[in-house]
């Protein structure tokens, strides 16, 4: 009955297929996004102002509290950072323009940035910007290319008397998994030149071997209290537990994609027994024969699960093929566009290959157990149709 056994391979196909799909797809995003934290979070602690990011616009550090953070025993050394919003299109939420040490962007490890590609050097006297994928697909920034809704952005922090607007330039794009509406970067020491506001409301701290992160957030607390009870103002959090919070998260965004596979795979597998049963009742006078020429039941069910696993084996096989194809376009063509951000495809082999074995196994049994009504008495009696 291959007419009958196809559609059960095609629930199996289709089944599966949706189930490697989410797979590939969401191991791809969390493998990326693990490599991703790991350039983006090189310090050991961070520290920012106020309790949220757009309460810390108006919080800042003050450079004499820099200072004394900078001479705390156990501190290896520190970077500070600039964020504030930008509006480039009234029309658009506002982007992030974040102020760092940028130059040594390629040679230092403490400064790096996750660029997609190698960055391109600036004309002589030009500032360069990195801008995150958002920016190239919402506004255009293409690498190489002068970017000038920056000066418009920028006009009320720009110093005055300047001789000529400053040329902005995209010398590389970088991915940017926390802002989905854009980010520039830009150096500090090119911000100076432009403003006179080089304040600062986030630091990065690495500490020495023996230096216990605990103990340097007491202490940078029992500092900030000399400071109109700075210490209230404060958010901390180390790079291990901002890690495991953006995981957690993560986690449990996708969390109902397993319940789609789970469900997929049963209708799936609910197809093959609906099959299976039906071919029973097409096939009690087959087996009823083969009873009768002196097969036991045992063998018939066997025949019936070698069946099961022999169609079920090539719908996993189609699935599986299909799927990662599925898994594909949504890696690096719906991603991006649904999200302004890219990925790198990881295909988590030994999932895939447990998931298929757990198909195969469970069309097996689902043919063995649909094939246990066809080898009773009625199989026996059926033959006396035929007589």
């Amino acid at each position: 009955m291959r007419f009958s056994a196809a559609i059960a391979v095609s629930g199996v196909v289709a089944s599966l297929s949706l189930a490697v799909a989410l797979t590939v797809m969401v191991g791809s995003f969390r493998g990326s996004m693990l490599t991703w934290l790991d350039t983006v979070l090189p310090a050991s602690l961070y520290v920012r102002t106020a309790g949220s990011a757009g309460s810390s616009e108006h919080a800042f550090f003050e450079p004499a509290f820099i200072k004394k953070i900078e001479q705390l025993p156990g501190l290896a050394h520190l970077r500070s950072q600039r964020n504030m919003s930008l509006s480039l299109d009234g029309t658009r939420p506002p982007i992030t323009l974040l102020i760092r040490p940028l130059t040594q962007t390629v040679a230092s490890a403490d400064n790096a940035i996750p660029l997609i590609a190698a960055p391109l050097p600036p004309p002589p006297g030009d500032i360069a910007i990195y801008v995150s994928e958002a920016m190239v697909d919402l506004y255009g920034a293409q690498p190489g290319a002068s970017f000038e809704p920056m000066n418009t952005a920028l006009h009320a922090q720009l110093r005055a008397g300047m001789d000529k607007p400053p040329r902005f330039i995209v010398a590389g794009v970088w991915r940017d998994y926390a802002r989905q509406f854009g980010t520039i970067l830009i150096d500090t020491q090119d911000f100076a030149t432009l403003s006179e506001d080089t304040r600062v409301n986030d630091l990065a701290i690495w500490l020495g071997p023996d230096t216990d992160s605990a103990a340097m957030e007491q202490s940078i607390r029992a500092l900030a209290n000399q400071w109109a009870d700075g210490a209230s103002l404060l958010e901390f959090g180390s790079a291990q537990e901002i890690r495991h919070r953006t995981l957690d998260i993560f986690d449990r965004s996708f969390a109902v994609t397993y319940w789609l596979q789970a469900i997929a795979i049963g209708i799936g597998l609910f197809g093959v027994a609906a099959s299976f049963s039906a071919q029973v009742l097409a096939r009690r006078k087959e087996f009823g024969l083969l009873l009768h020429l002196g097969l036991t039941r045992q063998q018939v069910l066997r025949i019936l699960a070698l069946e099961g696993m022999a169609w079920t084996t090539l719908g996993a096989i189609a699935g599986t093929v299909l799927g990662l194809a599925v898994a594909t376009v949504l890696v690096y063509v719906v991603n991006p566009q649904s999200f302004h951000w890219s990925m790198d495809m990881q295909v988590p082999w030994m999932r895939l290959l447990i998931l298929d074995a757990a198909v195969i196994a469970a069309g097996t049994m689902t043919a063995w157990l649909a094939g246990r009504t066809a080898v009773g008495y009625d199989a026996v009696m059926a033959v006396k149709e035929d007589w």
